[in-house]
């Protein structure tokens, strides 16, 4: 068992990476349905900068609680330390893997050498995989899964009312993946070429060779040319930058094709209509059965995880200016010695 007291990334208050705080915290105790873990490695996402600011730019009816102090982060890999008396899938010194709680919690203390997590949420880590590359693979790979292989969930979006159900794809569909570079987008390209279809990657032109590398059939390099103005007919488009240009693509699309955008978009349900064209997003849910088939393809090679970069666990400050930095190539992960 774990001594009483741990090192955590801790914030008092809102703000940029200077309000992450290195401390010395009790070790959390599993609770019902829960194991504790002794974190190996940490997987930095969005959610995390989004909390640490305080999300200024969300309106206050649909900010998700913050208590601080808070101890950020969700996706984690490590080893059992402790189980629950009710839990049997996990036993101690399993090497697992998971995005913990979300998005019912925003963040769930995963910054921190132990931490607890519900049993559902997690699966068993391959012995070939590290654990750098299995943090880094919860939610980004969530996120893929979930808009374009099964969604696996019931619960309505928080973006729109229509279901997110995702595209059927197979060799005679062609995907073209904005922001294919980054987290979600590397794995994006990944599952849609094991699915058989025709991928186009957009990014900047430093990540060609590693996006053709992952299976890109076509790339776009948008520091050059308008990725809505250079390609036609295509089948489904997951937008990984979203915001209100995500609407661009729209041109871009056959009737009958669709448009995801991971980011919240601005779309008429009209002009959508008149196109004859589906835009649809979902909020990516903690889910450890589609992790567990994740980690599968991980294991025979279907699917890589790139690591953008690691740093210690003390320097999430860094790690977190990293992140602003942006053009990022695949995940930024903590390291827990």
């Amino acid at each position: 068992m774990p001594s009483q007291t741990m090192k955590a990334i801790r914030l008092h208050e809102f703000g940029g990476p200077e309000v992450l705080r290195y401390e010395e915290v009790p070790v959390p105790e599993a609770g019902p349905g829960e194991v504790l873990i002794r974190v190996h490695a940490v997987g930095l996402n969005p959610p995390d900068w989004y909390a640490r600011d305080g999300m200024p730019g969300v309106p206050a009816e649909l900010k998700p609680p913050i208590h601080l102090p808070l101890i950020p982060g969700t996706d984690v890999s490590g080893v059992v330390a402790a189980v629950a008396d009710d839990v049997d899938a996990f036993a101690v010194g399993d090497e697992v893997f998971g995005m913990l709680r979300f998005p019912t919690a925003l963040q769930s203390d995963a910054y921190a050498e132990y931490v607890t997590a519900p049993a559902s949420d997690l699966a068993r880590k391959p012995a070939t995989v590290d654990h750098a590359q299995a943090a880094g693979l919860a939610m980004s790979g969530l996120t893929a899964w979930q808009f374009l292989i099964e969604l696996g969930h019931d619960h309505a979006s928080p973006f729109q009312e229509a279901r997110h159900r995702p595209m059927a794809l197979d060799s005679g569909r062609t995907v073209l993946v904005n922001g294919a570079a980054g987290g979600v987008g590397h794995l994006a390209l990944q599952l849609a070429k094991w699915k058989g279809a025709r991928v186009i990657a957009v990014a900047s032109g430093a990540h060609e060779t590693f996006l053709r590398d992952l299976g890109a059939d076509e790339f776009i390099d948008y520091t050059k040319e308008r990725p809505e103005e250079a390609v036609r007919d295509i089948d489904l488009v997951l937008d990984n930058v979203g915001g209100p240009r995500s609407r661009r693509f729209l041109r871009t699309l056959k009737r009958g094709g669709a448009l995801y955008p991971v980011y919240f978009g601005e779309f008429d349900d009209e002009e959508n209509t008149k196109l004859g064209v589906t835009v649809t997003a979902t909020q990516v849910r903690a889910n450890g059965a589609q992790l567990t088939e994740l980690a599968r393809l991980l294991e025979d090679g279907t699917i890589r995880v790139a690591i953008d970069s690691t740093f210690p666990l003390q320097d999430a400050q860094a790690a977190h200016k990293r992140a602003a930095e942006g053009h990022l190539r695949g995940k930024i992960v903590l390291t827990v010695a």
